[in-house]
């Protein structure tokens, strides 16, 4: 059975209570959420290395790191230290977008040695696997893949199965200027234009329903309609893809198939929360996974940060899942370096959101850096700053006096204060 399934006989599981347990609510809270679709904790029954988490309503904001080989970067190993980094910095997904190679021995050594969450694109690895034309590929073959992914341990899929042929004929109709800018988005639409059928995962969704509730694999209903740019943001395409997905997620709940929808990729500060509502009415409060959002086009090399500012804004609004964006997003495959970048930059906006939404616990850190701050105790800043190597490295590259940092160093406000509320003499020499 699945989560939900449990969730819906008021049979806890395991999974549930380590989940319960990491965001410090009630167990039974928690279970009527899985059960109504608001939650879903992506656990396949295959993958035991996993430590659950949940992602949805209530709980905190989780991230996800995007890694994998590509036919220009075929390098397994440092593929594997991204994975392991991810891990170490506190990620709680891990998406394998590998498109060329030996996808499933590496697919199948991520399972075994990853306890975050792992997600994948089956329709990236479709061509390579199968290793054949596009055009070439049969329905039964693209369902072999789903099945190779969910049986290797694969917690969560996206399966762009929004993208059918009434989305594409909105998409034809309505102009835009990145087109469509989602791989397995732009596939698929190539797929049914060579050859005249139906998106397979549409026409034949109970079929795939079946094998994912098989496994217990959560679908991630992706959106092959997202804005690549500003421009194309809320528009007619995206919206009409948005109506079927929010279809697609109550005929999943149906078969207790646990379901996470996509968000948007690039989309102007002021159109966010409205885009974030929207969502969460027509999908019924499913949990909410975007890319950034990215609020501006322009910033090649700086996208961790157009990424965490839209990220920010798109969690405190009610979204429950960030993929992180490093900073060689559009320009090329990350190195290890802006992994770290992209991690901390997502976490960043991740926990800034729990704070503004109020999630239990999550300004208990903050409160402790401030009093850690206020008594100069360096050592209890670096136990709570969200990347302690990089405070300490600062704090040791300059000279100080022990107790305060460069930037102030006698006049620093906060020893003042402490010495002028303790009665002890203000010096400045």
């Amino acid at each position: 059975m699945t989560q939900m399934d449990y969730a819906r006989k008021g049979q806890p599981t395991p999974q549930m209570e380590t989940v319960a347990r990491k965001e410090g609510i009630p167990l039974e809270d928690l279970m009527k959420k899985v059960a109504q679709g608001v939650v879903a904790i992506p656990a396949n029954i295959n993958h035991q290395s996993l430590n659950p988490e949940g992602v949805g309503e209530g709980l905190r904001t989780k991230i996800n790191v995007n890694l994998g080989i590509s036919r220009d970067c075929l390098n397994y190993e440092i593929e594997l230290e991204k994975a392991s980094l991810a891990v170490k910095l506190g990620a709680e997904a891990i998406m394998d977008l590998s498109s060329f190679g030996s996808t499933r021995e590496f697919r199948r050594k991520l399972v075994k040695m990853s306890p975050a969450m792992l997600g994948t694109v089956p329709m990236y690895d479709a061509i390579g696997f199968l290793q054949k034309d596009l055009g070439d590929i049969t329905v039964d073959e693209f369902f072999k893949v789903v099945e190779a992914h969910a049986e290797d341990g694969i917690d969560f899929m996206t399966i762009h199965a929004g993208m059918n042929r009434k989305t594409a004929e909105r998409f034809k109709k309505n102009s835009r200027l990145m087109n469509i800018v989602s791989r397995g988005g732009s596939l698929l639409f190539a797929w049914m234009e060579l050859t005249g059928q139906e998106n397979p995962f549409y026409e034949h969704y109970d079929r795939l329903l079946d094998l994912l509730h098989k496994y217990d694999v959560t679908i991630s209903l992706g959106d092959a309609c997202r804005p690549g740019c500003i421009a194309d943001a809320t528009d007619a395409v995206q919206i009409e893809e948005l109506v079927t997905l929010g279809e697609l997620t109550r005929a999943a709940w149906e078969k207790n198939v646990q379901v996470i929808v996509e968000g948007p990729g690039h989309m102007a500060l002021n159109e966010i929360a409205a885009n974030i509502k929207l969502q969460k009415k027509l999908c019924h409060g499913a949990p909410f996974y975007v890319l950034g959002p990215l609020v501006t086009d322009i910033a090649p090399g700086y996208d961790h940060i157009t990424s965490a500012i839209g990220g920010a804004i798109a969690a405190s609004a009610g979204a429950d899942f960030l993929c992180y964006v490093t900073p060689a997003e559009h320009l090329r495959l990350p190195t290890l370096e802006d992994v770290q970048e992209g991690i901390m930059a997502s976490r960043i906006a991740a926990h800034a959101a729990d704070i503004a939404k109020g999630v239990p616990g999550a300004g208990e850190r903050d409160k402790r850096m401030a009093k850690a701050r206020q008594k100069l105790d360096w050592e209890a800043q670096f136990k709570e700053a969200i990347d302690p190597e990089k405070a300490r490295a600062y704090r040791a590259s300059s000279a100080h006096d022990g107790h305060t940092c460069t930037m102030c160093g006698k006049i620093c406000a906060v020893q003042t204060i402490n010495k002028a509320l303790a009665g002890e003499k203000v010096t400045l020499e």
